[in-house]
């Protein structure tokens, strides 16, 4: 064991305590949010600022879950999550693996297309008239297609592949393996931790669609649960809504309660599924990032 000075023990101390601090304001947010989201109303209008309720309630998520309508959107989200992610995944895989091989025929031309749709953009508008031309308004393809392939994700998974040993390439072909053989069969599963940390990015994006199904969806049997919990919000403050989808004779708890129930409703499924792929999370982009 190797003993330190007592400069060294006293700076160690205050890091510990800067840390423990830090970590503590971090997590108040949190602590909060869930704090108010289980209280009872009657503590909630009398404290206002709440840690530790006195009395646990679930009047907030009672009134989010008192329609059905939110039960079939937040399926629409798992639906549109999976879906997409994989979507976003194959795409990107697909792209990539031709990108990263240097005897592919103008590589650098396509890079440099890809590279130019990140510095400009050609807006909302254009986007929306692009999505209405393939007839994909009003349909789940709307929130899939456009946002297939992220321009950055994939100049990361492109490095990724770069490093990858050519031996086991050139191995596979003498064993008469194809390309798409050697992209499904060597190239991915030695790729898994750079796929599940950019799972984990287009799946955060997939479930937190919002603006692209207000702007491309009308049906609102079609709305994904984020669209709907922001419905909630504006009903517990009396704004406008549909209030067709609540019960007409059910009080709502006060509008702070909602607001961080929704919160927690918007919040855990991901921080669920975090712990599963966390392990690849900053092994997957530091490797994807160490070459361009």
């Amino acid at each position: 064991m190797i003993n330190k000075s007592l400069g060294s023990r006293i700076f160690d101390g205050f890091n510990y305590t800067f840390l423990l601090v830090f970590a503590l304001v971090t997590l108040l947010p949190f602590v909060y949010i869930l704090s108010v989201s289980f209280a009872e109303p009657a503590e909630v209008l009398k404290r206002g600022f709440i840690l530790f309720p006195t009395s646990f309630s679930l009047e907030g998520y009672r009134y989010i879950f008192s329609t059905q309508t939110i039960v079939n959107s937040l399926f629409v989200t798992i639906g549109i999550t999976v879906v997409g992610t994989f979507i976003n995944l194959l795409f990107t895989s697909l792209l990539a693996y031709p990108l990263s091989r240097s005897d592919f025929a103008g590589r650098k031309l396509f890079m440099m297309m890809i590279v130019f749709t990140m510095l400009f953009h050609g807006g909302i508008l254009p986007t929306f008239l692009v999505v209405k031309a393939l007839g994909m308004l009003n349909s789940y393809w709307s929130l899939l297609i456009p946002n297939a392939i992220s321009a950055f994700n994939l100049i990361v998974v492109v490095s990724f592949f770069r490093q990858l040993p050519e031996g086991l390439e050139e191995a596979a072909k003498i064993d008469g393996c194809s390309d798409v053989g050697l992209l499904f069969r060597i190239v991915l599963p030695l790729s898994a931790p750079v796929l599940a940390t950019f799972a984990l990015f287009y799946a955060v994006g997939h479930w937190n669609t919002f603006f692209n199904a207000i702007m491309y969806i009308n049906d609102s049997k079609m709305w994904p649960i984020q669209v709907w919990l922001r419905q909630i919000v504006i009903l517990s403050q009396g704004g406008i809504g549909d209030s067709t989808q609540f019960d007409q004779n059910y009080i709502a708890p006060p509008s702070q309660i909602i607001k961080m129930a929704v919160i927690v409703i918007s919040t855990v499924p991901i921080l669920i599924v975090y712990p599963f792929l966390q392990k690849h999370f900053a092994k997957g982009v530091m490797l994807g990032s160490v070459k361009g």
